[in-house]
């Protein structure tokens, strides 16, 4: 998938505003620059490489070649890089900014609001465009990984510079400090499985198409569970074949070269009862 790089994923998006609104929007810009502490919920996300807003007016768009736009709307262009999902990103979003997500696609055409998240999910999903071509500088590494590998780099380097100063003893407790400092970010990189972005799609189709077989009878009605018996989930427990237990016993510690100690175990409180047990 173009979108992905990695454990990254590149979304831009781009929804028209009417040109009588956008300057609201700019205000809004304005007043975020102004009181950053409102993106404070945002920043808190370690998912998030980056997200950034832009207004592009409609005879802004640039000219390579093509004909000639005529557009009557101005859009706005939101770009970001994050870890993860697709589905985790606009979900957190959406439950950590959402009166912020709000106000700043408000004045975009037909936003439905960032709660419930579903519509707003697909109205993201149908103003996104997908990125052609994507480079990421560190593609097996989240942005956790990277403030890990920073944060150790530096205490390297400030143990390095008391190398010529240290005895053994000092010098052991230093590693054993570093050691303990960054062992939540000493694991390896690697890339991470990302699902489709299509894949909510897919299960609408999925689910709309079983209606439908459903209604011409060609799929029978979904079916009804039932509780399993209690009789019937001692039996699932219980030791009917002792000698075939024997037997795999055996043969496991023939492979292993040890002794079995499963009969030393304390007998299970349904086997003290007589229930399901080789008593019953």
């Amino acid at each position: 998938m173009t979108n992905v790089a990695g454990k990254a994923y590149a979304m831009n998006v781009a929804t028209p505003i009417p040109p009588g609104m956008s300057w609201l929007t700019r205000f809004v810009f304005m007043v975020t620059r102004a009181f950053k502490d409102s993106l404070a919920p945002l920043l808190g996300l370690g998912l998030i490489h980056f997200a950034r807003w832009v207004i592009v007016r409609r005879d802004q768009w640039p000219e390579l070649g093509q004909p000639k736009s005529h557009l009557t709307h101005d859009y706005m262009l939101f770009a970001s890089n994050f870890n993860g999902t697709w589905d985790q990103y606009v979900d957190a979003f959406s439950d950590t900014l959402p009166a912020g997500l709000n106000l700043i696609w408000q004045t975009s055409v037909r936003f439905p609001q960032s709660i419930p998240v579903t519509p707003f999910k697909n109205y993201i999903r149908a103003n996104q465009i997908d990125t052609n071509y994507y480079y990421n500088a560190t593609p097996g590494s989240g942005q956790r990984d990277i403030k890990c590998a920073l944060r150790l780099a530096y205490d390297l380097r400030q143990a390095a510079a008391q190398l010529d100063t240290l005895d053994d003893e000092a010098l052991g407790k230093l590693y054993a400090k570093v050691l303990r400092d960054n062992q939540g970010g000493l694991g390896s990189a690697g890339y991470a499985p990302v699902p489709s972005v299509a894949t909510t799609e897919a299960d609408r189709n999925r689910a709309r198409a079983e209606r439908d077989l459903r209604k011409t009878g060609a799929m029978t009605a979904a079916r009804q569970l039932q509780p399993v018996p209690a009789a019937t989930v001692h039996a699932s427990a219980a030791n009917a074949d002792v000698t075939q237990r024997i037997e795999v016993g055996a043969a496991v510690d023939e492979v292993l070269g040890t002794q079995s100690r499963v009969d030393e175990a304390p007998p299970l409180e349904r086997e003290k009862a007589g229930v399901g047990g080789e008593d019953a």
